[in-house]
């Protein structure tokens, strides 16, 4: 079982004449492997940087370039092109079109296509910096904006003038990102939720911790699904070596003690807690202050009870408030699980057989409802699980708070 936003989706894809018109072409080649259909229009001045062979020769499709030679194909004309994708990506973007586009110019295949679009149209801009922050630029930009065009702004970094600063295009994968983002039902929008990811870290002096093997993979998992389909997501996390996803308020935390401080601060406007974290029951009376120096003797620690987060959280949870629950069980998972739900107040705990639980592959879960009969799941990749999740949660959250909508 698998998710792919991109399969059988017909993606048009615009590119202008920039100097990185060649990354176009592994954007290109990155939607096809994710099985879209992709029609590739190119303006005059993209063909002086890239020949059009290449995208044929990738997306097995004729490359357009000339509005006046669709005449006679009208199931590829411009104006069935806007009607029939299901998104229309222009990448990279010149400052000139980008002008065009604002103004409502339609003088080459790309920018008559755009007019005449009724599919989401996604800009991203790659040009020279002061091009960029001219008030031109950014007037054009924000009137798209208003429109109701996605705007993919481009990175700081080396530009092909030698200079640094605000203009290359976008990565590969955040370009791609909102794309998912734009093709996915936005049913979780104008949801405000919290998500926990990570094990927490305990110190025993400035070098050692105490921790377990939760690698923050599912928050960040259920974090990328909720983005995606339009929530306002704080990800409160110990993960420092995953990538923050994109959008997200990222509130980074390494002790039990913390991630409770933040999630008692976060979740007063929320409308749903996910507490995907594996938070540390014990932790060291007393931390050293300097490292504790190898000796012949053996070391004890003494360890004392952190603070139960889920706890607390039922104590000032606001009414509105849906609250997801982890458990990870070597034994007896169903009941165990259950017991917890019970214990914290739980809406929906997910259970899941240890080692399972941890890592990146596939995954094997069991959604127990706070009313009514586990849901025993296949096993899945977690982004996959992540959507299961939410699918779930949605109507206790509609049920909870049917006015909190924004």
């Amino acid at each position: 079982m698998r998710l792919n936003r991109f399969a059988n989706k017909h993606i048009v894809l615009g590119v202008t004449g920039s100097i990185a018109t060649y990354k176009a072409v592994a954007l290109a080649s990155a939607l096809v492997q994710a099985e879209a259909r992709v029609n590739v229009l190119m303006t005059e001045a993209a063909t002086k940087m890239v020949q059009p062979l290449s995208f044929q020769a990738i997306t097995h499709r004729p490359v357009l370039t000339d509005m006046f030679s669709l005449m006679a194909e009208t199931e590829i004309g411009h104006v069935t092109l806007g009607k029939t994708a299901d998104a229309f990506l222009i990448a990279p973007t010149t400052a000139n079109t980008i002008a065009k586009l604002a103004l409502g110019l339609a003088d080459n295949l790309l920018t008559t296509t755009a007019l005449a679009a009724t599919c989401p149209i996604i800009v991203a801009p790659a040009m020279e910096t002061n091009m960029w922050y001219h008030p031109a630029t950014q007037t054009h930009i924000a009137t798209l904006r208003e429109r109701g065009v996605h705007i993919v702004e481009p990175e700081a970094g080396h530009l092909a003038s030698g200079a640094k600063g605000v203009g290359r295009l976008a990565s590969q994968e955040r370009i791609l990102t909102t794309l998912r983002r734009v093709l996915t039902p936005q049913d979780w929008a104008g949801r405000r939720i919290v998500i926990t990811a990570g094990g927490t870290r305990e110190a025993i002096d400035p070098v050692r911790f105490i921790s377990n093997h939760s690698s923050g993979a599912m928050g960040y998992a259920m974090a990328e699904a909720a983005l995606d389909r339009g929530a306002h997501v704080t990800l409160i996390t110990t993960a420092r070596h995953l990538s923050p996803p994109e959008g997200a308020t990222i509130v980074p935390v390494e002790s039990a003690r913390q991630m409770r401080d933040a999630v008692l601060d976060a979740i007063q406007d929320a409308h749903a807690l996910f507490m995907a974290a594996a938070v540390a029951d014990y932790r060291p009376a007393d931390a050293a202050a300097q490292k504790i120096k190898k000796s012949d003797a053996d070391l004890i620690l003494r360890l004392v009870r952190n603070p139960d987060v889920l706890a607390d959280v039922k104590q000032v949870r606001p009414p509105h408030l849906v609250v997801v629950g982890w458990a990870a069980e070597t034994d007896n998972l169903i009941e165990n699980a259950r017991q917890k739900l019970m214990r914290k107040g739980l809406d929906l705990i997910v259970a899941n057989p240890v080692p399972q639980s941890f890592g990146d592959g596939r995954v094997q879960a069991t959604l127990i409802p706070r009313k009514g009969e586990p849901n025993p799941l296949e096993p899945m990749p977690k982004e996959v699980l992540a959507h299961v999740i939410l699918d779930a949660v949605k109507p206790l959250v509609q049920r909870h708070s049917p006015d909190q909508k924004e």
